[in-house]
């Protein structure tokens, strides 16, 4: 401060001298409190980080498919003839071997008659052929017969023989198609609406079945996935990021988007692609004793891929994607200054990205307060879940608010 000099003259400048002491030394206080404040520093900014931790993790992808039964038979007629009566509930259950139509019969019924009755005939034939030929036999040894009579007894008995057994075939056949007048169900499970009504005429084997019969439990579900997902994951396998699990659960997400009650497993992977969709089937077998699922219904699966064992997962709100595409993160760095990082991101599961590149176990992402801050700022970092932490005071201003305030 430079020095002063006061030159005294009379009374009035002894009352002045005082007061003018006085503000001179407040002014001086005042410089010196506001240089003070100028060299505090701005206080950091608190923020809330997430600390990465290498885990575990199942990638799955969603694949949209159908529902369709895991049994399914066409009931046809395998002979021709007059509806009689339809004898199931149509929506119900059936029983394997359970009746479901009966024909007009009379006509097999008799058939089957006449040949019982060729089957006895030729018995009786049979019969006395063989009683023939015995006694050829027994003559032709005291030369009683001609051995050309005996070798015709014994050709006839073949003869009878044969007959017989033909018309004992003959009798299968008409009991079969005698069977076949009543349409049994081949398969247990669910029946739909039947196709025709009593006195319909239907023929054997003919194009439109007279019902469909379903097993519902359990379910399959056709999901399709694209031939270059199964080439990117067969090259991270071999490169020994991507870990393959077998038996891994299928989640089956309804079309109104509600979770599945039952978990489903991965039946089997096709081996064709078609051609013109570049996709390959899978199949999902789904337990489904309710009924819950219904063939032809849309659903979504999310199949498990593989496992990966050093996954690091960030939550999406850390992450920021600029207009060109490119994908950054903020880290905190040991000295609490910030960094930005760009990152490689492939996939999302849950709410958290699943980085490739760019981060390592440890480090630490900041997912709160991002508004404020930008590369090279001071933070103060808080976990995020615990209690945050309080802002950093400048040592400056620390020493000033301990001196005693002058007056």
């Amino acid at each position: 401060m430079p020095s002063i000099h006061l030159v005294s003259r009379g009374a009035g400048a002894q009352v002045l001298l005082p007061l003018l002491l006085g503000s001179i030394l407040l002014a001086g206080c005042g410089k010196s409190d506001s240089s003070q404040q100028a060299t505090q520093a701005p206080p950091a900014q608190a923020v809330t980080v997430v600390t990465l931790k290498a885990e575990e993790v199942t990638l799955t992808r969603e694949l949209a498919g159908r529902a369709t039964p895991s049994l399914i038979a066409e009931v046809r007629p395998q002979v021709s003839g007059i509806v009689k009566g339809r004898l199931f509930e149509e929506g119900g259950t059936v029983k394997a071997g359970q009746p479901l139509y009966q024909l007009a019969d009379l006509e097999y019924a008799a058939d089957a008659a006449s040949a019982r009755a060729a089957l006895a005939r030729a018995k009786a034939t049979l019969q006395q052929a063989q009683l023939g030929a015995r006694r050829s036999g027994e003559l032709v040894k005291i030369d009683a017969v001609s051995r050309q009579d005996d070798e015709n007894a014994q050709a006839a008995l073949a003869q009878a023989q044969a007959d017989a057994a033909a018309a004992q075939a003959a009798l299968q056949r008409s009991e079969v198609l005698l069977g076949y007048a009543r349409i049994v169900s081949p398969i247990s499970g669910n029946i739909g609406r039947s196709s025709v009504t009593q006195g319909a005429l239907v023929t054997a084997s003919q194009e439109q079945p007279l019902a469909l019969v379903q097993r519902l439990d359990p379910m399959y579900i056709d999901v399709t996935q694209s031939s270059s997902e199964l080439l990117d994951l067969r090259r991270e396998m071999a490169a020994g990021t991507l870990k393959q699990a077998n038996d891994l659960p299928v989640k089956i997400l309804l079309e109104d988007g509600t979770t599945y009650a039952r978990e489903g497993k991965l039946a089997f992977t096709d081996v064709t692609v078609d051609p013109t969709t570049g996709s390959y089937t899978l199949r999902v077998t789904v337990p489904n004793p309710d009924g819950v699922l219904l063939p032809g219904m849309y659903v979504r699966a999310q199949v498990g891929n593989g496992v990966r064992n050093a996954a690091l997962l960030v939550p999406q709100q850390g992450v920021a994607r600029d207009p060109k595409g490119n994908v950054s993160a903020m880290v905190v760095g040991k000295d609490n200054k910030v960094v930005q990082r760009q990152l490689e991101v492939s996939r999302t599961i849950g709410n958290r990205w699943l980085v490739d590149k760019g981060l390592v176990a440890g480090e630490r992402v900041v997912i709160e307060g991002l508004q404020k801050i930008g590369p090279g700022a001071t933070v103060a970092p808080s976990e995020a879940g615990a209690a945050p932490a309080a802002p950093a005071v400048p040592a400056a201003a620390t020493a000033a608010a301990a001196q005693p305030s002058k007056s």
